[in-house]
């Protein structure tokens, strides 16, 4: 089931579309919570901060440069260490 926030200004989809009743039910949630209360209700805000935190892993490096397996393991953990700091 995804989770996609719809926008501000989402109207309702006709029920013939491929995926309008969990879109529209988005939609009633948000206007019925209110966005903030929406997006931890359904899990979206826990998705986007793991999101956002492999986006910058990523910017550290996209590749591994250490050959052997025990050095990659450091690295890793490096790159990770400097993400908590």
């Amino acid at each position: 089931m995804p989770v996609i926030p719809p926008r501000k200004n989402a109207k309702a989809w006709k029920s013939k579309i491929v995926g309008s009743e969990v879109r529209n039910a988005a939609i009633a949630a948000c206007k019925r919570l209110g966005r903030r209360i929406w997006k931890r209700w359904s899990g979206y805000h826990r998705r986007s901060l793991v999101e956002t935190k492999m986006h910058c892993f990523k910017r550290l490096g996209s590749r591994v440069m250490a050959r052997s397996f025990d050095r990659q393991v450091a690295e890793l953990q490096v790159r990770a260490a400097l993400l908590r700091g």
